[in-house]
C-alpha cells in the first residue's frame, strides 16, 4: 500500500467525466422510450414489455464487463477499450433510434408489432446493450486507480456528474420545443424535439467519453499491482472462479439488499414507463383509450414535461445526497428515504397540476439518491477488498435488472387490475417501496 497516492481534483474529475455523457444517453431512453413506442403505436399494455430489453441487456452485459475486463491489458488500458467501444455504437444507435417512425417502413404488422416498432425495438437492444458497455469501466476505474482516503469524493464526483448528465438529457425535448423545434408530428413519427435531443445527447457523449479516453491513463500490471500492494499472479489465478461460483459464495449482504433493490428498481420501473401516461391522463385530460391519443398535442405536452419532472427529481436526489452521510445508521437512512419516495410516488395519482407535480418527484429523488449509494456502500463493505470485486459489481447489477424485467413483464396485467389506470401504476410503485422498506431490517451491518 506504500504507493498509494493522491490524485488531484482535476484528475478525479477526469476519470470520471465521461459518465456525464453516458448519463445523458441513460437519460434520454429513460424519459423517452415509452413516448417512442406510444408514438409508433404500441398499446399501453404492450408499453412495459418494450423495458423489458434494458434491464435484460444489463444483467447479461454488465457481469461478462466485470469479469473480462479484470483480465484485460493492454496498451489502452484495462478498462478503457470496453468504454470507447460502447460509446461508439451508442452514438451510432442514438442516430437511428427516434427515427424508427420517419424510415417509411412497411406497415405489415408480425407478431402484433409494425415494422417500424420492430425497428425500434432492435435498436433499443443495441442502445441499452452499448450503454452498459460504456458505464460500467468508470465505476471499476475509481476502484481500480483511486486511493481508500479519495474514493468517497471519487464517487461523489460520478454521483454529481451522473445527476447532471440527467438533468441535462431530462431538460432536451422541452428546451427544444422552447426554441421553436416542433414537438408535433404526423401520427406514427417521433417529433423533432425528441430527434434533436437524440442527435445533440449523441454528440455529447462521444465528445466526454474521448475526453476521459485521451486524459485518463490507466496503469500497467506491475504498477496496478505496487498500488494495491498485492501478487498480481495469485489474483490473475484466483480470477478464474467463474460467476456461477462467485454467487454460491456470495455474501449474505449480497442476496438481502437484492430483495430491497427488487422492490425498488420494479417501482421505477413504473415511473419511467407509466409517468408520461399518467400526468397525460392527469394534467392534460388525455383519453389514453382513444385510438390516436399518443399522437395528441397534449400527450406529446405531458411527454416534455416528463423531463421536467424527471428533472426535478435529480436536483431532489443531489440534495438529498447531502443529507445521507448525516444519519448514524446506514439502514436508517436507507428506510427513511424510501419512505419519502413512496409518499412522492403515491401522491402523484392524485394530483392535476402540473406545477404541484414538482413536490411528488423532488421527494421521489430521495429514494432515487438512496439507491445509488447505500446498496453499495452495503456490498462493497461486507466484501471488505475481495480480489472479486469488479465480478461481484457485475453481478450485483443483476438486483437492478431482474426486477424490472419482472416489472415489466407483468406491467399490463397489473395495468389491467387497477382499472387501466395509467396514474394507479404510480400509486403501486409506492406501496413497492414501503415493500422494500421494511426489507431493509433483513439486511446486516457492519
Amino acid at each position: 500500500m506504500s504507493n498509494q497516492r493522491d490524485l488531484t481534483f482535476r484528475q478525479l474529475v477526469d476519470l470520471s467525466f465521461g459518465f456525464l455523457g453516458v448519463q445523458i444517453a441513460y437519460a434520454l431512453q429513460s424519459a423517452n422510450i415509452s413516448r417512442i413506442f406510444a408514438t409508433l403505436g404500441a398499446d399501453p399494455h404492450q408499453l412495459s414489455f418494450f423495458w423489458i430489453l434494458p434491464p435484460l441487456m444489463g444483467m447479461i452485459v454488465q457481469p461478462l464487463i466485470g469479469k473480462y475486463s479484470d483480465r484485460t491489458w493492454c496498451k489502452m488500458g484495462r478498462r478503457k477499450p470496453y468504454l470507447i467501444v460502447g460509446a461508439v455504437i451508442a452514438v451510432l444507435v442514438m442516430a437511428f433510434l427516434p427515427n424508427a417512425g420517419s424510415l417509411h417502413f412497411s406497415t405489415r404488422v408480425f407478431l402484433g408489432l409494425n415494422m417500424a416498432m420492430w425497428f425500434g425495438l432492435f435498436s433499443l437492444i443495441f442502445l441499452d446493450t452499448s450503454i452498459n458497455v460504456a458505464m460500467q469501466p468508470f465505476k471499476m476505474m475509481v476502484g481500480d486507480m483511486v486511493n481508500e482516503k479519495q474514493k468517497t469524493t471519487a464517487y461523489s464526483i460520478q454521483s454529481f456528474l451522473c445527476n447532471a448528465g440527467s438533468l441535462l438529457g431530462y431538460l432536451f425535448p422541452i428546451f427544444f420545443t422552447w426554441i421553436g423545434i416542433a414537438n408535433e408530428a404526423p401520427e406514427g413519427v417521433v417529433p423533432d424535439s425528441v430527434v434533436y435531443s437524440f442527435y445533440v445527447g449523441a454528440a455529447i457523449l462521444i465528445l466526454c467519453v474521448l475526453y476521459t479516453f485521451l486524459r485518463v491513463k490507466e496503469m500497467p500490471p506491475k504498477e496496478y499491482a505496487e498500488f494495491h500492494g498485492i501478487d498480481l499472479q495469485k489474483q490473475e489465478s484466483k480470477s478464474d472462479k467463474g460467476l456461477l461460483q462467485l454467487l454460491k459464495e456470495a455474501p449474505g449482504t449480497f442476496w438481502t439488499v437484492g430483495l430491497v433493490q427488487f422492490f425498488c428498481w420494479a417501482a421505477f420501473l413504473y415511473m419511467w414507463n407509466y409517468t408520461n401516461g399518467a400526468i397525460a391522463v392527469n394534467c392534460w385530460g388525455v383519453d389514453m383509450a382513444v385510438e390516436g391519443a399518443a399522437a395528441s398535442a397534449g400527450f406529446q405536452a405531458a411527454g416534455n414535461w416528463v423531463g421536467v419532472l424527471f428533472a426535478v427529481q435529480a436536483v431532489g436526489s443531489i440534495l438529498w445526497a447531502t443529507v445521507l452521510p448525516r444519519f448514524k445508521s446506514i439502514r436508517t437512512g436507507y428506510v427513511v428515504s424510501l419512505l419519502i419516495g413512496a409518499v412522492g410516488f403515491a401522491s402523484v395519482m392524485f394530483i392535476h397540476n402540473q406545477y404541484a407535480l414538482f413536490v411528488s418527484y423532488f421527494l421521489i429523488g430521495f429514494a432515487w439518491a438512496a439507491m445509488l449509494a447505500l446498496p453499495f456502500t452495503l456490498l462493497t463493505n461486507a466484501l471488505e477488498g475481495s480480489p472479486y470485486m469488479g465480478s461481484y459489481l457485475g453481478l450485483f447489477n443483476c438486483t437492478i435488472c431482474l426486477p424490472q424485467i419482472v416489472a415489466a413483464a407483468t406491467g399490463g396485467l397489473v395495468l389491467r387490475l387497477v382499472g387501466d389506470s395509467q396514474p394507479a401504476m404510480l400509486l403501486m410503485a409506492g406501496i413497492y417501496l414501503v415493500v422494500g422498506a421494511l426489507c431493509v431490517r433483513l439486511v446486516k451491518t457492519k
